[in-house]
């Protein structure tokens, strides 16, 4: 199990399968405020769901193609945050995150995201972090902004959400970058 501690109280993990019925319950909970952002809230509707996703992560970090962490506070599941679409060759990645809504506008993802991307730049040894977000996310952006992340373009229509075509906003973030930061 990977675990990277945030604060004293925060840390994130690597999701086990005994995580399935909390993460269930927490994106359940949070479904209308996630679901305006993430594509993934609407395929996530039992238990069962949040297994198999949980079983997935296990095999991608196996197979070394992402990592998915739990964000925790007390053993209380608060989000999650990821690493996909890891290539080898460029030593990049794509990062995601998730909050439920009473953790919004805290510094929790800001301070998690920071323990993460030290991570992948100084343990996995990547070069290049992207971080991807809707236009109209305004607290994404401002995160990836905080933390350095540079908008390199949009890409039109390129991702669809609750069935319409959505624009994307890529940011990235260099290791030269963040050991500068």
């Amino acid at each position: 199990m990977l675990k990277l501690e945030v604060s004293a109280a925060t840390e994130l993990r690597t999701y086990q399968a005994e995580d399935a019925a909390m993460l269930y319950r927490t994106v359940d909970a949070n479904r209308a405020h996630l679901r305006q952002w993430l594509m993934w809230v609407d395929a996530t509707r039992r238990e069962e769901d949040s297994l198999a996703f949980i079983r997935q992560a296990q095999q991608d970090r196996y197979d070394q193609k992402g990592l998915a962490l739990g964000i925790f506070r007390d053993t209380t599941l608060i989000g999650g945050i990821g690493m996909s679409e890891w290539n080898h060759n460029l030593k990049k990645a794509s990062i995601g995150y998730w909050l439920v809504k009473d953790a919004v506008g805290k510094g929790v993802m800001q301070a998690c995201a920071r323990v993460f991307i030290g991570f992948l730049f100084e343990s996995v040894q990547l070069n290049k972090i992207e971080l991807h977000h809707l236009p109209g996310n305004k607290r994404s952006a401002a995160v990836a902004g905080r933390l350095g992340f540079r908008t390199e373009g949009i890409l039109r229509d390129s991702t669809l959400l609750h069935g319409g075509y959505q624009d994307l906003v890529i940011t990235g973030l260099l290791r030269s970058e963040w050991r500068g930061a």
